[in-house]
């Protein structure tokens, strides 16, 4: 029986890093951001590289929710890297009770310091905190399940007590092969990956944490704090303060 996994993040919060970690399991396939094609098509955004997004992803809500729900040849797990900001308000979420979930928090002020490198407009809805405070409610009610929050901060601070606690509550083995991983490309990432993915591809684990300066205008700072809220929400769901 296949452990679908689903982790719920943010943009700019160590996910590709995570999804990494899991793929190099030898029992576990990964999923890249499964629902982008379907969030710009409904959305009308257009965002770097949208034609080959759409060529290469349904832009079909159900289809995607049916794929996911699916059992994957031999893998033990298939691991789903969920972008909160893409599962728009109003689409169906029943299709989740199938699925195991955790959820990768980062803290806002850091999000938009690290969107504003690839993005010069960014809105509250671009950063998915406010939006994954919504889904971790909705998916908890859907799927009767508690939910493990995971930081990124702390995941970097200490990758491997985190995973191997997050492992023992999806009563899976860890494994040491989770926390280092060959530099490059996969096939399984998104084709997306030329903008966005230059640092993980260079990457061999997770890099050690380090406060950075975090400078934003006006506008930077005003969309952080409008995601604070939600945020300490999470926080306050966090697996290290249980």
């Amino acid at each position: 029986m296949t452990l679908r996994l689903a982790m719920w993040s943010g943009p700019r919060n160590i996910s590709t890093a995570m999804m990494r970690a899991w793929e190099n399991r030898p029992d576990c396939v990964v999923v890249d951001e499964p629902f982008y094609a379907c969030y710009l098509k409904a959305s009308g955004l257009r965002h770097p590289m949208t034609d080959e997004i759409f060529a290469a992803q349904s832009a079909d809500w159900a289809q995607v929710a049916e794929q996911l729900c699916s059992e994957h040849g031999d893998a033990g797990i298939y691991y789903q890297k969920q972008m909160t900001h893409h599962y728009l308000p109003g689409v169906d979420l029943d299709w989740t009770r199938k699925l195991k979930h955790c959820f990768l928090i980062r803290d806002p002020y850091e999000v938009v310091n690290s969107y504003r490198e690839k993005m010069q407009r960014i809105l509250v809805e671009d950063i998915g905190i406010v939006r994954q405070w919504e889904l971790y409610q909705e998916i908890s009610a859907i799927t009767g399940q508690a939910i493990p929050v995971i930081d990124a901060r702390q995941v970097l601070q200490d990758p491997a007590g985190v995973l191997e606690r997050l492992c023992q509550y999806f009563d899976i083995p860890f494994l040491g092969q989770m926390l280092q991983w060959p530099a490059g490309r996969r096939a399984s990432d998104g084709v997306w990956a030329a903008h966005w993915y230059q640092v993980v591809e260079k990457s061999t684990g997770f890099a050690p944490y380090r406060n950075r300066v975090v400078e934003l205008t006006e506008e930077q700072a005003a969309v952080a704090e409008a995601s604070m809220a939600a945020y300490r929400e999470m926080v306050a769901r966090c697996m290290s303060n249980h």
